[in-house]
């Protein structure tokens, strides 16, 4: 394959997200309410419990809510940490299930984004700094890095309905 036969048309990506936002997005008055009445929890999967609840609560600040059986799977723990707004991230570990390294592939996870307050980013960004994890900032409102499982997190300064300044909700 030659460079031209991967490179990307910009200009036709471009007219075809105007095209589905002209045949999908609605705005805001006229849009109908969601069915839904918000994220539940999002259940990833952990290799180690302990390391995840101490990565999670310790570093992170996210407070660990519950640890029971997963009744999916015995012996697998199911494991919730309290994200803010009565919203949960979830755990299962597998015990004696191979279940391979994290891999980001079609229909799974590219990153989550936690909205965190602003006065409490830049604390969050020195904690992950002195527990030696690898990220990158964005913008001055967000910061990328990975789990000890692999999964990529993003922690943003916008609040909520907000990317960069720009309302999206």
């Amino acid at each position: 394959m030659t460079a031209s036969e991967t490179t990307p048309d910009l200009a036709a990506l471009e007219a075809e997200r105007a095209r589905l936002r002209e045949a999908y997005l609605q705005p805001s008055g006229v849009r109908p309410a969601s069915t839904a009445r918000g994220l539940h929890h999002t259940a990833l999967i952990s290799s180690d419990v302990e390391r995840t609840i101490r990565f999670y609560q310790d570093v992170l600040g996210f407070p660990l809510t519950e640890l029971i059986e997963n009744r999916d799977y015995p012996g697998s723990s199911h494991f919730f940490f309290d994200i803010g707004h009565g919203n949960l991230l979830a755990f299962f570990d597998f015990p004696g299930l191979d279940v391979g390294p994290y891999a980001e592939v079609l229909g799974g996870l590219h990153h989550m984004a936690i909205s965190v307050d602003p006065e409490r980013w830049s604390t969050l960004v020195e904690r992950l700094t002195e527990a030696g994890v690898e990220h990158e900032v964005h913008s001055g409102v967000s910061v990328y890095f990975r789990d000890p499982d692999g999964a990529r997190i993003e922690l943003i300064a916008d609040p909520l309905g907000e990317m960069y300044g720009h309302h999206v909700l």
